[in-house]
This record gives C-alpha cells, structure tokens and sequence, in this order.
C-alpha cells in the first residue's frame, strides 16, 4: 500500500497544467488555461485548469477534479495507479507501507510475471519486425490480412518463432527465472527422468499481447499458421494471478477513451474483429476473445458507458449463442442494441472491404434496439407454429424480466406487444409471474427480496385492467414533475460560501430584542465581527441542523474538523481528498467561478457585483432561507399528518412556526 507520504509529495510536486497538457491542448487565457473538452465533441473551449488552485473543469459535462481524478476519468486508472502514474512522471520514489513476508512474496512473484510477460511482449514483436522467419511468415500473414505497420506496432502484435524452445532459451538467457516462464504459461515445462524438458506454449503462432486496463501485459493469444487440424486454431495463456479470462476485454486499453467520449461500446468476438475496426477509424470496440461473455467483463464497460451494441456476424447459430449474452447485459442495466452483417461476412471482414466511411455509416443504420432484433429473428423460426410463438413470447420477456428498472421494462414490454402484434396486458402477466418466481427464488437463498416490480406488473399480476392503467398513466405523469430539492440546494450555497470565503473577516449585524426607556419592547441592532466559517457554523449549531445530503454532510464535518484544528478551512486539503467524492465535489463548487471568465462578461460590458460587498447579507440570507425552507417542511409534515387522521391537530404549533416563518419572510425582505 502506497504511504500518505508518497501521496502527500505527489500531490505537493505535481502541477495539474502539465498532467492534463499530456492529453488536451491547453491556451491560456487569463490566469486560467482553456482547451476542448475530452469527454465531448465541442468547438467552443469549455475546459477549464486553474494552476492557482490546482483543479481542473468540464463545464460541458460537468466533470471536474485534480490531477489525480483526471487520470481517473480520462485514462480511467484506479487512485493509486493513478498516484503511481504521477509518480513516475515527477521522479517521485514510491513508499509502501510496511507488509509481511507473504504479501511481500505474492507481491513479488506478481510483479515478476508483469516483467516476463513484457519481455515477451517485446521480443515476439521484434522478431516478427527484425528476423527473416518472422517477416516472411508472421509479418506476412499479418499484411495478408490487411494490417498497416502502425496498426502493428499500435497492437504490439509478434510472432514466436517455429522452433521448440527459441523464446525460452532467450528469455532465459536475460535472466529470467523458469518459475515465471512456467506460471504466466509463455513456457510449458514437463519432467523427464533427471532432466527438465522445456517447450515455448506458441511455438509457430501470431501472437496477439493482451493488455490490462492500465497498459500492462497480462497474457497472450496466439493464431497458428499450419493447417495442422489437431492443433487449436486460437491458443490463449492459461489461468494465472495475473491473467483471468473471464475478467478480461481484449482492446480495452486501446479503446477506453473512445468508449467514454462516444458514450458506446461495441462488442465483437475476435482479436482481427477489433484490430480492423481500429484501422477503419472505429475504435470504441472491444472483444471477448471467442469466449462466453461473463459479467465481469461487462461490469469492465460499465465503468465506461451505459451503452453496448453487440455485432453479429451472419452465422445463425453464433448469433443464438450470443443472444445469452444480451441477458447478462440487460442485467447490469445497461442498454444494448445489436448490428448484425450480410451472411457471410464478420466484423473484420466488413471493415476490410468497405471505407471508414461506409463502416461507420452501416453501424449508424443497422443498429437495432435488442428487443425488435430477437423478435424479428425468433418469429422467423416460429412462423405460422402456436406452440413455438408462445415459447417465443416466454423466451422475450424472459429477457425482458432481466432488466432491474421498472420502468424500463414497462416500455419494453409496451413495444414487445406492438410488434409481435399480441396483448399488452399478457406480456405483463407473464413478466410478473416470472418477476415473482425469480424474488422467491431470491429470497429462498438469500433472504433477500430482490428487484420490485412495476406498478404495472403488480396490476398485471392481480388481473387487474382498464381503470388500473389509467392510474399507471396517472402516476407516471405525476413522477416526470418532481419538485426541485430546495434544501440541497440551500446546502450546496452554504458550503460554496465556506470554501470560498470561508476563511474571510467580515462585519455582522444583528437584531435582537431589546427595550426602550419606557420599557416597552424593540428591536436593536447589534455590529460584531465574526469569520464567515464561525458565523455559518454557529447558526447552523445553535438550530440544530444537520446536512440532509449525505455527501454534503461529510464535507461540512470535514471543514469542521479543519477549522476546530487550525481554526481555518484549508481547501487544498479538500481538493486532495483521498475521497474522491468529497474531492470532486469541492472542485466542482471552486470552478463554477471560472465560468464567468468563460463568458467574458466585462469585453461584453456586463459587470458582476464583487461578492466581498454583499458577503455579510450572503451569509445571512443563506442562514435564513435555510431555516424557511426546513419550517415549512415542518409545517408541510405536520399538515400531511393531519389529513391522514394520524395526529390530532395541533394548532398552537402550526400558529407558532407559521410566526416564525413570517419573522423569516420579513428579515429576508420578502412579503408572505
């Protein structure tokens, strides 16, 4: 585990202006640097770097953060590849906390079949590039199949020579220790009397490296050249600790970024598949590698988008095996839509013979929504058949009933029934009944109750019509006009407010009760000084209010706890926050200033009142409007309570916080 020291000088050394100027093309402008988004196709720069404050926005997405959370987001490292990323860019010697001689060891020997399998990497490819066997066999095979030397180099394809132990000779010969040679697989070792016998597992084979998410060497595939039918045609490397194949996604270091800006991710079976449409300009692709598709590998793109679409190539029998794939999707709640190509032609094939253009155009026009694909493929089968159309139906909505949202598989089952032509009412009725065999089976093994139906399945299931969907239709509509939550966005002021001004002096003034010379009762003001921290934590002390946001509430505690330490509010603190929720959010409300700049207000001759005169009546009115709003969510609950017959009514109360909320009224300015 990396120390909060090695963190702490990552942090302290690293300049966000020059991490992200590796990736985006920054001008400067102002104090500020500008640039076009990374995650969006925009024409007008909307991506802000502050140096000064060391943190980084997106206004066209909205994402914002550090150098670290930008490595995150952009590369989609985990934080401490991240910090080893940054680390290694400044020069920065990384310490690790203090492990046991196992962990040590298993660390170790991980580290060493990284190191093996990298040097394997790089001598397949140099003997594929560099000798006369790997020109005139793999190379030519890769050109054969259409393969350009940058798309080569971009792959690090190779090739193993067709020799018994060429590549275990060299590799041993470098130092490397037989053990690791065994474990990653790249060596086959089988013992013979009093020796050992040693035999390259790719011997004769293109080799396709396959990468982690990060860049680093996991295993291989290899494609054999001979038309030796007792030879598997495709060999991977077997199992190993750091290659699981059911976890992996041949292409996914290459194509994540693409993923992420083109919000979707194509899905196809083979290496060449992925390795064509890259040459072809499209690179958000990635592949399974001829396996089943395992819901690991799709958690894998769900970090990346919401969206896969599944291409098939002609053969119908692949396509019904990939069909079963599309339920694992579906369960993930991820949308998926299909692509299927001409019989005849794959993926690679279709790429090679048609332009960039032309690609692009076809997977735009093909793509079809999963449901209205599997219909008009089963329905052929079933035909005129009864008996096969109602197996058909269940196979739909069985798929249908993998989709955890409710609403989502209302519309599915509304757009089922217009295609297949059949009763809205049964779809729902058999999705229901399926619905509640998979909750009981859910909770007979884990006590759990699993995902609620919809309202409209809970009716379905009852029998129930007519005026039943009317009250769908009803509810739905109600649900679309959901009232704005004022009181986070009251939180959110408050805590803009602290890390902004947090920190500032500023003259208060107060009213409090007092009276005259003849005894009777007035307000009089009372001037005092106070920071903005102090006098927003004192007031939302003295009421007793605590944050509704959950996120909300961990980064006032921490500014809290910064300022009950070292009686200020320490932002770059926050914005290194090792979590990385309260880290974005600080950024987020520090760069929502940087928008003004954006917009050139002053060229426009439209000038912004400086906040330091108005940040005495800023802090108060936040105070205020905070209060207001939390009193009529008291009046509001009370006067629920009332209608329901629960409480009996209480009218002293409601007269009295109806009293304050006029006082409120008043101090705002506001007339009720």
């Amino acid at each position: 585990m990396i120390t909060q020291n090695t963190i702490d000088k990552v942090f302290e050394i690293s300049r966000v202006e020059e991490v992200i100027g590796e990736f985006v093309q920054l001008k400067k402008a102002g104090s500020n640097f500008k640039g076009l988004s990374p995650f969006t196709d925009e024409k007008t720069p909307s991506f802000v770097v502050s140096p000064v404050k060391q943190i980084w926005k997106d206004f066209s997405t909205g994402k914002g953060g550090n150098a670290v959370s930008f490595l995150m987001e952009h590369e989609h490292y985990t934080y401490p590849e991240a910090i080893r990323w940054l680390a290694k860019k400044y020069n920065i010697e990384i310490e690790e906390t203090q492990q046991s001689d196992e962990q040590k060891e298993q660390m170790n020997e991980r580290e060493s079949m990284f190191l093996v399998s990298k040097f394997a990497k790089d001598y397949f490819h140099d003997v594929l590039m560099n000798t006369q066997s790997g020109r005139a066999i793999g190379l030519s095979y890769f050109k054969e199949r259409g393969f350009r030397e940058e798309t080569i180099e971009k792959f690090d394809l190779g090739y193993c020579k067709d020799e018994w132990d060429n590549f275990t000779n060299a590799a041993l010969k470098k130092g490397y220790d037989l053990k690791y040679l065994k474990e990653t697989g790249l060596t086959i070792v089988k013992e013979g009397g009093t020796s050992l016998r040693k035999f390259d597992r790719f011997k004769g084979r293109v080799m396709f490296p396959i990468h982690s998410m990060s860049g680093r060497i996991l295993g291989f595939g290899g494609r054999i050249l001979t038309n030796d039918k007792k030879a598997a045609k495709y060999l991977n490397s077997p199992e190993s600790p750091i290659y699981h194949k059911s976890k992996i996604l041949y292409g996914l270091y290459l194509a994540k970024k693409e993923i992420a800006k083109q919000d979707n991710c194509y899905l196809v079976e083979g290496y060449t598949d992925v390795i064509s449409f890259h040459q072809a300009g499209v690179e958000n692709v990635v592949a399974s590698s001829g396996t089943a598709l395992t819901p690991d590998q799709i958690r894998l793109i769900n970090r990346l988008t919401k969206n896969i679409t599944v291409l098939f190539d002609g053969d119908a029998a692949g396509i019904r095996a990939s069909l079963r794939g599309i339920d694992l999707i579906l369960e993930q709640g991820m949308n998926v839509k299909v692509v299927s190509f001409p019989e005849g032609e794959d993926p690679d094939s279709f790429a090679r013979a048609n332009s960039s253009a032309e690609l692009k155009q076809y997977l735009n026009d093909k793509a079809q929504d999963f449901i209205e694909f599997k219909v008009s493929l089963l329905m052929k089968e079933a035909e005129n058949d009864p008996v096969k159309k109602a197996g058909l139906i269940r196979d739909i909505v069985t798929s249908i009933s993998k989709i955890p949202d409710g609403i989502q598989r209302e519309v599915y089952v509304q757009e089922c029934a217009n295609i297949m032509d059949i009763s809205e009412q049964v779809l729902a009725s058999e999705l229901a009944q399926l619905l509640n065999k998979g909750a009981g089976t859910r909770r007979a093994n884990s006590g759990s109750a699993g995902p609620r139906p919809s309202v409209q399945e809970r009716l379905a299931s009852k029998g129930r019509e007519g005026k039943g969907m009317e009250l769908i239709k009803g509810r739905a509509g109600s649900r679309a006009q959901q009232k704005i939550d004022q009181v986070s966005i009251l939180e959110k002021e408050i805590l803009r407010i602290l890390l902004l001004y947090g920190n500032e002096l500023v003259d208060f003034e107060n009213w409090v009760d007092a009276f005259d010379k003849h005894g009777r009762p007035i307000l009089e003001k009372e001037e005092y000084q106070n920071t903005v921290s102090n006098e927003l934590y004192l007031n939302l002390q003295e009421d007793e209010i605590e944050f509704s946001n959950e996120l909300f509430r961990l980064t006032y505690y921490e500014m809290v706890s910064q300022m009950n330490q070292r009686e200020k509010i320490v932002v770059d603190e926050l914005i290194m926050h090792e979590n990385t929720e309260i880290a974005s959010l600080v950024t987020n409300i520090l760069m929502d200033e940087e928008k003004y700049t954006l917009s050139s207000w002053e060229r426009k001759e439209v000038f912004v009142t400086e906040i330091e005169k108005i940040l005495p009546k800023l802090v108060t009115d936040a105070i205020l409007n905070l209060r207001r709003v939390l009193i009529e969510k008291k009046i509001q609950g009370i006067m629920t309570e009332m209608q329901s017959g629960e409480v009996v009514p209480d009218l002293e109360e409601i007269g009295n916080y109806t009293d304050l909320k006029r006082l409120l009224f008043e101090r705002l300015n506001r007339v009720i």
